[in-house]
């Protein structure tokens, strides 16, 4: 599967797992299939990978980590071959939650690559988000450490500066901008203002309904993307 713009990504991290967070996916999936022009993507802890892969088609199922090492030795570290065998397609990278060296990330990259995995990988600040282009992501996520989690989204300025200094490394490489989303409204603006993709985490988690939470937030990015064409 590929990931195009504009694109989603649900990310519940730890706070959903087993059959609560099979149901978001399959509503994800249903949703993903009612607008191909989107592409969806759905993080799961590594246990819940197989079986969110075998009960949805639309959704790409993405790794919330990998390392960046072979068959062979290595225990309690994920290694590449078997996200990919178990259906993840894609994986978050360097995120703030599980920070890598660079060195690290580097041999991720090669390992995600090698096998066909797409790269999200995260950045906080321009300099780091260039230096991750120069790395050739696949998308690269922009988001201040300060502020995810607390509904502040970023302002214009970064959004346009990080879009502008990623795209001017690779103008193939896609820009995911998702600090502080908590509403449609957030999805909206944020496609509007140049990003590729965005995403949220507790702003689907903890709503009075994540389903349609989640459902509003991708008919918003859907919006967003209809009026540009």
């Amino acid at each position: 599967m590929q990931i195009k713009r504009p694109f989603f990504v649900f990310n519940p991290k730890s706070y959903l797992y087993g059959e609560e967070l099979l149901r978001m996916a399959k509503r994800a999936d249903e949703l993903a299939g009612q607008y191909p022009e989107c592409t969806v993507l759905v993080t799961t802890p590594f246990a819940d990978i197989a079986n969110i892969a075998n009960n949805t088609s639309h959704i790409i199922v993405t790794a919330q980590h990998l390392d960046g090492i072979t068959p062979g030795r290595g225990i309690g570290h994920v290694l590449p071959e078997s996200i990919y065998y178990a259906g993840a397609r894609a994986t978050f990278l360097n995120h703030a939650e599980k920070p890598m060296a660079l060195a690290d990330l580097a041999q991720a990259m090669k390992r995600a690559q090698e096998l066909g995995i797409k790269t999200i990988v995260c950045a906080d600040s321009v300099a780091e988000a260039q230096a991750i282009a120069m790395l050739k992501a696949d998308v690269i996520l922009c988001e201040p450490t300060e502020l995810i989690g607390t509904g502040q989204t970023s302002d214009q300025s970064y959004i346009e500066q990080t879009n502008a200094a990623i795209k001017a490394v690779d103008p193939n490489i896609l820009t995911m901008q998702a600090a502080g989303i908590a509403s449609a409204e957030d999805v909206y603006r944020t496609i509007k203002l140049g990003a590729d993709g965005t995403g949220c985490t507790s702003g689907i988690t903890n709503a009075d309904s994540p389903i349609q939470m989640l459902e509003d937030m991708i008919v918003a990015l859907n919006q967003a993307y209809q009026e540009e064409k």
